[in-house]
């Protein structure tokens, strides 16, 4: 088993003193690393990737619950729809759509979280902060006319950038947090307005104490990617 356990344990210790959430993230991972896990108590798994997300849910006990933390197609949401707990990283309204639309299919809500662009790298996916707040705004006038009834807005998600600047990840993480506070202050959001989700291996600590509510950990539990 290639499961950290001790990490494991010190981690959720962390993470719900803070009254986060931990998702384990377990792309690339084997079916027995996850189980090992799930043995252990662990419910929340993250993955990236929809075929391998498919075939592991088919695979694993039915009470987990599963989050896509990935960049998500529209053409791949109908398949991940019939049983995904949370969808991360929705980073257009056409994308919330398709949810909607998916969810409706299989007489489901699916909660999903915005994702926000706040890292300064070209590879990062999302709205920036004037986007987040105009979408709401327009997601609002939707449900006005009985459209989108089969999503939850229920908050934000953001990946910082890949950095050893703890100044810039601090600046980063602040960010969201006010971003995340204002958008509850509003009461735009459809449920769990307070769900933030941010932080991974290298700095979930720091995003904990900048109000992360959702932390996303692989490689101290699983090990790194080989």
């Amino acid at each position: 088993m290639s499961v950290n356990e001790r990490n494991y344990k010190e981690i959720l210790a962390r993470t719900e003193a803070a009254g986060a959430v931990l998702v384990a993230v377990s792309k690339v991972k084997p079916v027995s690393d996850i189980k090992a896990l799930y043995d252990l108590g662990q419910r929340d798994f993250g993955e990236n990737y929809v075929q391998e997300l498919v075939e592991k849910q088919a695979l694993l006990p039915g009470d987990i619950r599963w989050h896509f933390i990935g960049h998500l197609q529209s053409n791949k949401v109908k398949y991940i729809a019939p049983f995904v707990h949370l969808i991360h990283g929705v980073d257009s309204f056409k994308l919330l759509e398709e949810i909607d639309k998916q969810a409706a299919k299989n007489n489901r809500v699916i909660d999903c979280l915005l994702q926000v662009h706040v890292a300064q790298e070209a590879t990062k996916f999302g709205f920036d902060s004037e986007e987040v707040v105009l979408l709401l705004d327009t997601i609002d006038k939707y449900k006005q006319l009985n459209k989108l009834q089969h999503v939850n807005i229920c908050g934000l998600m953001a990946m910082a950038s890949f950095t050893d600047d703890l100044e810039k990840l601090k600046q980063e993480f602040a960010t969201m947090k006010a971003l995340s506070e204002k958008n509850a202050e509003r009461r735009t959001l459809k449920v769990k307005p307070e769900t933030l989700s941010m932080g991974m291996s290298g700095d979930y600590e720091l995003a904990l104490e900048y109000g992360s509510t959702m932390i996303r950990v692989g490689s101290l539990l699983f090990g790194a990617r080989g």
